[in-house]
């Protein structure tokens, strides 16, 4: 009897031992294996094989379940992504195994997102798998390319196709039914990426920041300055010829494909400054001109004494006296018209013709009106020394009337 007692007990413990002996298939992240545990709960089964969770992360049925033969336990591990609605960007917590089911998962929180890829120099990274349900599509530079083997990562893809990246490119993944939206990709080449089996794309932005300078013209002020020894009957003359001032700004403009996505002002400042052009009015009254009927020789004794410092007085009238006296130097024609127009404008041949603001004085509106007395000590009172002066003024000075007479009109004086 003992032993048949022995014999039971040994059976028992063979029938326990079975029992606690089990076979469960455990998924982690996507990468399944069947395993055998003598543990009794899905905490005890997770620690038998090295696995730890974070606070983030998810596993069913929970750690406190008790595990039976045949169970299936799945284990997730939380990523953090960054997702972006094309406008703003925030990172979030995923617990999926690529990136087809987080974008779909993001997508039911509403809208279009898309995930985007970690830049590290020339390179990108996501911390989950493109897809494991079928190829990627890939578009950058204006082209869409199917890529069969999505078990790559972003980086690895990108080098198969020989797409280099600048570290300010953007690298999104996003659906692909996205892309048929975007009016920067080829409609056709979307839809021949979705019938290829695609529905994850690598989007490539190329990113440019540069700085543009910028030039504008500033127009000139016209100023009105009066001068008190120029006749006021005269046409204004310009003294400084205005000049175009420039404005320059400078701004950093980033594009994205090209497209302007965001200017900044660096600089905006006068860089040459406009010159005024000025403009001469005359303010002086033109003196009233009595035209005398001729002008007789001296005769006097007390003229002849004084003959030998003065110059001897044709007849005729002022005018026709200058006339003959010019043409004793051989201006005749147009130089005698460019004389006669200058002294009718300098004094309008009136020999007594005095400037009271500069001391001008006589027809020649010598300044001061001594220096004529190298031609004559007559000079206040005789027109003929006056003229006398004037012509040997004009000709050391200009050479000709004419000469005179450009100079005065271009500045004003001669």
């Amino acid at each position: 009897m003992a032993g048949l007692a022995a014999v039971a007990v040994a059976a028992s413990g063979s029938v326990a031992f079975a029992e606690a002996r089990k076979t469960v298939t455990l998924d982690v992240d996507g990468t399944t294996k069947t395993i055998t545990t003598y543990s009794g709960s899905v905490q005890g089964m997770l620690d038998s094989q090295g696995i730890r969770l974070g606070e983030r992360d998810v596993v069913a049925p929970g750690t406190g379940a008790e595990l039976s033969d045949g169970d299936q336990i799945v284990v997730r591990y939380a990523r953090q992504v960054t997702m972006t609605d094309g406008k703003d960007q925030r990172d979030v917590w995923v617990t999926v195994t690529d990136a087809g089911e987080a974008l779909t998962t993001l997508a039911e929180r509403g809208g279009d997102v898309a995930l985007v890829a970690s830049r590290s120099g020339d390179r990108a990274s996501l911390p989950l798998r493109l897809n494991d349900d079928g190829p990627v599509a890939v578009v950058a530079d204006g082209r869409t390319q199917v890529v069969e083997d999505h078990s790559q990562s972003v980086d690895s893809v990108l080098g198969g196709l020989k797409i280099e990246l600048d570290k300010d490119d953007l690298v999104n993944i996003a659906p692909v039914a996205a892309l048929e939206k975007d009016k920067s990709i080829d409609a056709k080449a979307a839809r021949s990426a979705g019938e290829a089996g695609a529905d994850v794309a690598i989007q490539v932005q190329r990113v440019e920041t540069k700085r543009v300078t910028q030039k504008f013209d500033l127009d000139f002020d016209t100023k009105t300055v009066q001068d008190g020894d120029r006749y006021e009957d005269l046409d204004d003359v310009v003294r400084t010829a205005g000049e175009k001032g420039v404005r320059t700004r400078v701004v950093q403009l980033r594009t994205v494909d090209g497209e302007v996505v965001q200017r900044k002002e660096i600089s905006d400042e006068v860089t040459r400054k406009p010159v005024d052009r000025v403009v001469v009015e005359g303010t002086k009254e033109r003196p009233v001109v009595v035209e005398e009927e001729a002008v007789e020789p001296a005769t006097t004794s007390a003229t002849t004494e004084s003959s030998t410092s003065s110059t001897p007085v044709p007849a005729g009238s002022v005018k026709e006296i200058g006339q003959q006296m010019a043409a004793a130097r051989g201006w005749t024609g147009s130089e005698w018209t460019c004389l006669d127009l200058l002294w009718e404008r300098e004094s309008g041949w009136n020999y007594q013709a005095a400037n009271p603001s500069s001391g001008a004085y006589g027809i020649p509106q010598a300044l001061p009106g001594s220096k004529m007395g190298t031609a004559g000590s007559d000079w206040a009172t005789n027109p003929a020394t006056q003229i006398e002066w004037g012509l040997g003024y004009i000709a050391d000075r200009y050479g000709t009337p004419c000469g005179a007479w450009g100079h005065s009109e271009s500045v004003g004086w001669y």
